[in-house]
């Protein structure tokens, strides 16, 4: 990137890792994600209304990137799909299960839907079937039909709850 006298410099927690780079002004978040590497955040709409941009903004919850002003998150913690790996490197519940399920085709959507998907998991982790569909209802995905996806998610959350009900019992 080229400096200029109007650059701003932030700092981002991204997947745990600090990273420090200059932005243009009017920068979004997204467009600051996808220069330091950051793929998966995806650009598809511009506009918010796809979810390809989803990330996991601190305390915020799921975000849309593409409308969020990189300079008003400096500090902040994100969390992209790459964050769902754990120190290993394996694959969150979700993640597998999305395997497991055939939810994921072309891969464009993923990431958002992922956490999409996850922020609905963090904050219950017992969901009907209409509650999915409606925290997907903000991804557009062109090739699955959400079916899959929101089967995955439901065998995501009975994995968690197995998971948290074998580590209360251990206790």
């Amino acid at each position: 990137m080229r400096k200029n006298e109007s650059a701003d410099t932030i700092q981002l927690h991204i997947d745990g890792e600090s990273e420090q780079f200059d932005i243009e002004p009017g920068e979004t978040l997204m467009s600051a994600l996808r220069r330091a590497g950051h793929y998966s955040v995806k650009n598809g709409c511009d506009e918010g209304v796809c979810g390809a941009c989803n990330v996991i903004l601190g305390d915020e919850g799921l975000t849309r990137s593409c409308l969020i002003p990189a300079v008003s998150c400096d500090g902040a913690e994100v969390m992209t799909v790459e964050g769902l790996l754990d120190d290993e490197g394996e694959l969150h519940p979700l993640q597998e299960a999305f395997l497991d399920h055939g939810a994921a085709q072309c891969g464009y959507c993923i990431p958002g839907v992922l956490l999409s998907g996850y922020d609905l998991l963090q904050r219950n982790r017992d969901p009907t079937e209409e509650e999915i569909a409606d925290a997907l209802s903000g991804n557009i995905c062109r090739c699955t039909g959400y079916v899959q996806q929101i089967e995955a998610i439901q065998a995501a959350a009975e994995r968690l709850r197995d998971v948290e009900s074998t580590v209360g019992g251990e206790s």
